[in-house]
């Protein structure tokens, strides 16, 4: 089915002056896209902007099934040099945050079908970068012993993907958290520490690629900080070295992190079998409870700290971080996957809708209780969305005036 026979909905513009450009840009689409693309555009100036950039691809973009369209652009990626990668991932990023956007505020995907669109392409920009790089410092006789061919796996070093890119749930706005790791099997160990050495400096230019702001625009803002002991470690470290830590210091905060957690870039399979070495760590037979106890006092003293406390008002309200808020049934899911995940696998589920539903099923939950949360996460989301829409913003909050509850409201269609 193409974009346009899928719409189930449309923005009402907020600014009617932004809305008659794509009118007279896109004419020649059929009515009810180019209705979608004048309410967005009166609604979020930095859709519209992308809109003008990207005209022509987008023009032929909506005449074929957005997930088609997202795949090509994917592909395009591979098989790009360091030197032209960068400029590239930007050009990804920009047609698929805009079609993403389109398809979320036209109902043409579901909210799982948007956050999955863009962790597609947060796993192909760290991917691509990765064998980018390392296959320059293997030209360069940097990573001992590896060849050409060994690129393709990143010569066995993978990203771990953490938080709301391990489940599949990035939003427009969201940094990408990462845990960068080698398998220093693949080495003799004369040479780790060679080996090691080019992969801190693939991963800081694997960065720099993704988050610097060029006139391009940016990938993707790259958070390294959740790696064990992040003050004192480098970037990157070894599979041994990371198994180690987490088995005679990781904390509660750290098991739960690693409910979501998922090699998503460069030596894959070697990512899953270090996953596998952690299910001792991450899923306890017999948890301590107040341990458990100790991570939700640690995240009431975050919501103090951030002034979120006190009674709710909408103005300005944090989507995320507020009472009854996105992490508080993120953490409601998560301590009780930790409670009972030790015994039962199947409650081992990355995303939170999903898992919301299995512990439901499992009867650790009231049924009532999962739907009621289920939807309120989805309506949380989908706002969060919306207020990141208007400016690519990296926000969680509601606006504070009036006139932005109006152009809310509007890419609402209310």
């Amino acid at each position: 089915m193409t974009f346009a026979s899928r719409l189930t909905r449309s923005p009402i513009p907020y600014d009617v002056h932004h809305a008659g450009e794509p009118r007279a840009r896109f004419g020649g689409l059929a009515p009810e896209l180019v209705e979608l693309l004048a309410g967005t555009a009166g609604c979020s100036p930095y859709l519209a902007g992308l809109m003008n950039r990207e005209a022509e691809w987008l023009e032929v973009a909506l005449l074929a099934k957005p997930e088609d369209a997202v795949s090509t652009e994917l592909a395009g990626l591979a098989g790009q040099g360091s030197e032209a990668l960068g400029v590239a991932l930007r050009r990804a990023k920009r047609r698929i945050a805009l079609l993403a956007g389109l398809a979320d505020l036209g109902g043409v995907w579901t909210l799982e079908e948007v956050t999955g669109a863009l962790t597609g392409l947060a796993d192909a920009a760290v991917h691509q970068s990765f064998v980018a790089l390392v296959s320059d410092e293997i030209r360069r006789g940097k990573v001992p012993g590896m060849q050409a061919d060994d690129a393709v796996t990143a010569a066995g070093m993978v990203a771990i993907a953490m938080g709301k890119m391990g489940a599949g749930e990035l939003n427009y706005s969201s940094d990408i958290d990462l845990i960068c790791l080698f398998d220093e099997s693949r080495f003799a160990p004369e040479d780790v520490q060679d080996a090691r050495a080019s992969f801190i400096k693939v991963v800081r230019r694997m960065t720099s690629m993704l988050s610097d702001l060029t006139s391009d625009g940016y990938v993707f803002r790259t958070d390294l900080r959740l790696r064990p002991d992040a003050s004192v470690t480098p970037v990157c470290i070894s599979m041994a070295a990371a198994e180690a830590y987490y088995e005679a210091q990781g904390r509660t905060w750290e098991r739960a992190a690693f409910i979501k957690a998922r090699a998503c870039a460069g030596d894959i399979a070697a990512g899953e079998r270090f996953l596998k070495t952690l299910t001792p760590f991450v899923w306890r037979k017999h948890l301590d409870f107040a341990a458990i106890q100790d991570a939700h006092d640690m995240r009431l003293r975050i919501r103090d700290h951030k002034g979120l406390h006190g009674p709710i008002v909408l103005e300005g309200h944090n989507m995320k971080l507020g009472q009854g808020g996105i992490r508080e049934i993120e953490f409601f899911t998560q301590t009780r996957q930790l409670i009972a995940g030790g015994r039962d696998p199947d409650l081992r589920i990355r995303g939170t809708v999903p898992g919301l539903k299995a512990l439901a099923g499992k009867g650790w939950i009231e049924p009532e209780a999962a739907n009621e949360l289920i939807a309120m996460y989805r309506a949380h989301r989908e706002v969060e969305h919306r207020v990141q829409m208007v400016a690519d913003a990296q926000t969680h909050a509601l606006p504070t005036t009036s006139a932005g509850f109006d152009r809310l409201a509007g890419m609402m269609g209310e």
